[in-house]
C-alpha cells in the first residue's frame, strides 16, 4: 500500500476532519514535484493520506482514502476522500 504522509497545522486539519476540506494544497516547487510527481511529470498514485498535527508521541492523527492529484497555477492539489480514521482527535 502506498500512503503519503503529511504533516498539517492545526486549523487545516479541523477542517479536512469536519469534512469541510477535500482538498490539500502543496506548492509546484522540486521539493514537492519529487514527493507527488513521477519523473515524467505524471502524478504518483496513492492509496490514502496519512495526516498529522504536530510531531509529539501522542500527535492527532488522521487516515484519509486519496482520490487524485492535479496540477496548475502554481500549486499541486491533492484530492481527498472519506476519513478512514482518526486517533488522539476529538472532533470540536
Amino acid at each position: 500500500m502506498r500512503v503519503l504522509r503529511l504533516t498539517l497545522y492545526r486549523e487545516w486539519f479541523d477542517k479536512i476532519a469536519a469534512g469541510k476540506k477535500t482538498e490539500e494544497y502543496r506548492y509546484d516547487k522540486p521539493y514537492w514535484q519529487k514527493r507527488l510527481l513521477q519523473p515524467n511529470g505524471w502524478p504518483r498514485r496513492f492509496d490514502e493520506v496519512h495526516f498529522t498535527n504536530g510531531y509529539g508521541k501522542n500527535r492527532p492523527f488522521m487516515r484519509l482514502k486519496y482520490k487524485d492529484t492535479s496540477r496548475g497555477c502554481g500549486r499541486i492539489t491533492i484530492h481527498l476522500g472519506k476519513v478512514l480514521e482518526t486517533r488522539n482527535y476529538e472532533v470540536t
